[in-house]
């Protein structure tokens, strides 16, 4: 039993940086390799089981239609399809995005696999849906929104599967207190635990208070979502929406140590290869992901 690393190279659920342009986010899998990680991966016994061919972008926005919809989808599929597979041979996915848009496809995979819970570890709460918002475009803001039901129904319920992870069952930690969602999903989901909250009270409480969280939850495991944006932007800038009051790297690498064990599996996302001219952003998401998540699973497949 390993990690099994999937690479899902896009930016589909982005808006542009500018007219014409595409986010580099689609660049992430091959900056990290060349950064280290796959070899640090392998050193741990980590496998490399290929990448999901990446879908066109297009900046277009039809209404009532998130941006590049239909790509998202059947990169949705094709993604919860290779993660299915690794859960159901006893081993941990860990998804190196991308965008924050490959949680819908992680989620179609746990839903079909059983009853899972989600731990959305991220500087933002990605909780924009057409209920609390008239600029609903892209899923990279949408995400949790999306994975707990309160998207449109073509994005939140792919296949009658929908909610891919219930409200319920659903942990949001690394937010900034002035997340203009903060209020709704305080409400919406089981527990939040914003990123002063865990500067304040220490990476271990934290990953006490979200593993208890699942425990009571009895659920069969729990998915580990990881944008890179919960670091502060000083030390990670190479994300497409910075925000000042993040984690440092040795807070998220405890924080990462106590969760990634008991988690079915995880995913990586938003690194922006495009503003890392000097290959430092990678060398440290390397480290982290390599040193946080190198024992992602262990302790979920011991049960199994």
């Amino acid at each position: 039993m390993a990690i099994s690393l999937i690479s899902a190279p896009t930016s589909l659920g982005l808006r542009p940086p500018r007219p014409g342009a595409i986010p580099g986010c689609y660049k992430a899998p091959v900056a990290l390799r060349s950064a280290g990680l796959f070899n640090l991966l392998a050193s741990l016994g980590a496998s490399d089981i290929g990448s999901i061919d990446p879908e066109a972008y297009s900046e277009a926005v039809v209404p009532r239609s998130i941006r590049n919809q239909e790509g998202i989808i059947r990169f949705s599929k094709a993604l919860s399809d290779k993660i299915l597979g690794v859960v159901r041979d006893g081993n941990a996915p860990l998804v190196l995005g991308g965008d924050c848009s490959v949680l819908v496809g992680a989620g179609i995979a746990l839903k079909r696999a059983g009853r899972y819970g989600l731990v959305h570890l991220d500087g933002h709460t990605d909780f924009r849906h057409p209920g609390n918002s008239n600029r609903v475009a892209s899923l990279a803001g949408e995400d949790l929104a999306a994975v707990v039901g309160l998207h449109w129904d073509q994005i939140s319920n792919i296949d009658g599967l929908g909610p891919y992870f219930e409200p319920k069952n659903s942990v949001h930690a690394g937010c900034r207190v002035d997340d203009e969602y903060l209020p709704e999903v305080r409400h919406a989901i089981g527990l939040v635990v914003p990123a002063p909250e865990i500067k304040r009270n220490g990476s271990r409480r934290a990953a006490t208070d979200i593993l208890a969280f699942m425990k009571r939850a009895d659920v069969d495991g729990f998915w580990l979502h990881l944008d890179v944006d919960v670091l502060e932007p000083a030390v990670m800038p190479a994300v497409d929406s910075p925000s000042p009051g993040g984690l440092d790297p040795a807070e998220l690498i405890n924080l990462l140590k106590l969760l990634a064990p008991n988690a079915a599996g995880a995913e990586v996302t938003i690194f922006d290869p495009d503003l890392d001219s000097s290959g430092a952003s990678a060398r440290l998401v390397a480290g982290v992901v390599s040193e946080g998540l190198g024992g992602l699973g262990m302790k979920s497949r011991s049960r199994s």
